[in-house]
């Protein structure tokens, strides 16, 4: 049973959370006041604080800096008044793990916690170098969802099996990963695994890099060369983009999937292959087949097994999992103590369309890490990629640049406010459906009006 300890000096605040953590199977302890907080960790280990900033005899920020020392895997989240975004702020660059801004909804509290504490496990488990397990892990691949847990079985069993498979998903969902599972899975996983991308070679090399030539066959056929099929002989081969394969060569392939053999360039004798081909691609290859640019019966020989990778946005549950665990990676990387991803941070995360993919979530993160300062990375931090949405998706219909250039960030932040405005305005003051027609959660609503000066009293 996890053990949270509330402190804070108005006796309301305290009998509600102590009733909704409750309720939650949490073991709650309450204080009046930063000293006696102080003394009641000085004598037990909690795995939650709940601070207020402000209170008599020691606010919160004594008590997280004493908290920090005593034991610096508990986590300290402070509780504010609506307004005070910049002392909260500073609070979590000094190992705050978040805030809480009164007055709170149920809702808010429970999801913080819960996450708090998913993240603080997975940190200690990673920091004990311990690998995931179970639903959270299938070789590299990283992933929470029922979706994925799916594809984990279908790998299992795929894996045992001699029949090719063709694996179909968006750019950046980990199709060469999946790949890797089944060829480490395999009885094959001692052999080679051989890679190759058909539409980043050009197709007059091509033929040569998959099967191979005899020296003197064409100009700069300098020496003789083994192609990748024989190099991946009682392997498997991992055919990338297998839609850009060109019709003549989908023909040479269409042999290979038949009959086991090849011949190289320039050579009159076959060579006999036993790699099993797992192929990929980012396209509909039934729709290139109707119109003609795959041949149909390759397609049908590639395709006995198939795997289709649900792309980020189909898997929203994924991103706080994947986020963390790049965060800690290139923090270790780096040789920086970014701890964490703020609650806020998550937020835009979770509502943001990530048409990269899980790539493109790890290039964010890096991108973040590289270039944060403090030890928590907040949702300025994060450089979304809002040139690859639509217009009518941004609210612009076109911006000229001017030759002395435009503030990108202070463009941003000035359609950021003038969205929330609009929002109010469209809702009457109703903070909860504004949050809604921005598709935000009401907290990151929240913490956008306090960023801006945003001063919006009424109806929650």
């Amino acid at each position: 049973m996890y053990s949270i300890l509330v402190a804070d000096d108005e006796k309301g605040i305290r009998e509600f959370l102590e009733i909704t953590l409750k309720k939650e199977g949490y073991e709650v302890t309450l204080a009046s006041n930063g000293a006696e907080a102080i003394s009641l960790c000085e004598k037990k280990k909690f795995d939650i604080i709940l601070a207020d900033i402000k209170m008599p005899q020691g606010d919160g920020y004594t008590i997280l800096r004493k908290v920090k020392k005593l034991h610096p895997d508990t986590i300290v989240i402070m509780i504010t008044a609506y307004g005070s975004l910049e002392s909260a702020i500073e609070a979590m660059k000094e190992g705050a793990f978040d805030y809480l801004s009164k007055p709170f909804d149920v809702k808010d509290v429970k999801a913080l916690i819960q996450g708090a504490l998913a993240k603080r496990d997975f940190k200690l488990e990673t920091l004990s170098k311990k690998p995931l397990v179970g639903k959270e892990r299938f070789d590299n691949i990283i992933s929470n969802s029922p979706e994925m847990h799916k594809i984990f079985a279908l790998i299992t069993r795929s894996s045992s099996a001699k029949s090719n498979v063709l694996i179909i998903g968006e750019s950046g969902t980990g199709k060469e990963l999946v790949a890797r599972a089944i060829h480490q899975h395999s009885d094959r996983k001692d052999k080679p695994f051989v890679t190759i991308n058909c539409g980043g070679i050009p197709e007059n090399l091509l033929e040569s890099e998959l099967f191979g030539h005899k020296k003197g066959s064409f100009t700069g056929a300098l020496a003789n060369k083994i192609g990748l099929f024989e190099a991946a002989s009682g392997g498997t081969i991992f055919l990338d983009e297998i839609s850009d394969l060109p019709l003549l060569l989908q023909v040479k392939l269409l042999r290979v999937v038949q009959e086991k053999v090849f011949t190289p360039i320039g050579e009159t004798k076959e060579v006999n292959v036993d790699a099993r081909i797992i192929s990929a691609t980012n396209q509909d290859l039934e729709q290139n087949v109707i119109a003609r640019k795959f041949r149909e019966d390759l397609y049908y020989r590639l395709n006995v097994i198939q795997i289709r990778i649900p792309p980020l946005r189909e898997r929203k549950m994924d991103i706080p999992l994947l986020a963390q665990y790049f965060l800690d990676k290139y923090s270790r990387e780096m040789g920086k103590e970014i701890q964490q991803i703020s609650s806020y941070a998550l937020d835009t995360l979770q509502n943001y369309h990530f048409p990269g993919n899980v790539r493109e979530l790890e290039n964010i993160i890096e991108r973040s890490v590289a270039l944060e300062t403090t030890n928590i990375i907040l949702p300025e931090s994060l450089a979304l990629a809002t040139h690859k949405m639509g217009q009518k998706e941004l609210g612009v219909v076109d911006i000229n640049l001017p030759p002395e250039g435009i503030d990108l960030d202070g463009l941003i932040n000035k359609l950021e406010k003038n969205l929330l405005l609009k929002a109010l305005g469209e809702t009457q003051g109703k903070k909860n459906k504004a949050a809604e027609l921005l598709r935000i959660s009401f907290r990151s609503f929240r913490y956008r009006l306090e960023k801006h000066g945003i001063d919006a009293p009424g109806d929650e």
